[in-house]
């Protein structure tokens, strides 16, 4: 299958992409890897680059990789092809990319993810749902949280010309995509919603036979 870019660069810059939500994505993005403190980390879709910069301002060597040439990353390629090595990174983050391919495709990317990371990944997806959410603060007292969501399962999702298909909707439950992340060879180290960031559904992953403490 040929994949091609879905937007162009300006779409990663506009006031309207660049919503709360999507902030608090990349502070979780860049808080995972400050918590495992991989030596290296391949960084898949490299969108406006704010990940990217974050994770090299904090001392940590990036590689990206895109479809898109006019984005500017080190290697241009597609998830499902990429060029290089097995075991080649001791992280890898893909954050926003895997809905923008056809579902019967995410068992490849998924394997070749595996294939090039030695030790952790870490995806985030889109997660279609109602939300609820409760933010008490009182003086002298911890914040207290109430959160929940319901998945749009009833929704049939349709191709809005970048996602294929988004987790909660009809026939992708979130045990769905669990199932093809086992099947991959990952352990699942964590999963779920920041209340925070409702709009996204993370997974944080290590391969199997690989410790999963925190250095």
């Amino acid at each position: 299958m040929n994949i091609f870019p879905q937007v162009s660069p300006e779409h990663y810059r506009k006031l309207g992409y660049l919503g709360q939500d999507r902030w608090m994505s990349y502070s979780n993005q860049a808080r995972e890897f400050i918590r495992l403190k991989p030596t290296n980390i391949l960084e898949i879709g490299i969108g406006n680059g704010i990940v990217r910069d974050a994770l090299r301002n904090l001392g940590f060597a990036v590689t990206t990789v895109d479809i898109d040439s006019e984005l500017s990353p080190d290697h241009v390629a597609s998830v499902s092809a990429l060029p290089f090595p097995n075991d080649s990174f001791d992280a890898v983050l893909a954050a926003e990319i895997l809905e923008h391919l056809p579902f019967e495709d995410f068992p490849k990317a998924l394997a070749e993810i595996h294939r090039v990371a030695r030790r952790y990944v870490y995806i985030t997806l889109p997660h279609a749902g109602a939300v609820f959410s409760l933010n008490v603060k009182m003086p002298l007292l911890p914040r207290l949280i109430l959160f929940f969501k319901i998945p749009f399962f009833w929704k049939q999702h349709i191709f809005n010309g970048e996602h294929y298909w988004e987790l909660g909707k009809r026939n992708f439950p979130v045990s769905r995509i669990k199932t093809a992340i086992k099947k991959a060879g990952f352990n699942i180290r964590e999963a779920g919603i920041d209340p925070a960031d409702p709009a996204h559904y993370f997974f944080s992953l290590i391969k199997y036979g690989k410790s999963s403490s925190i250095r």
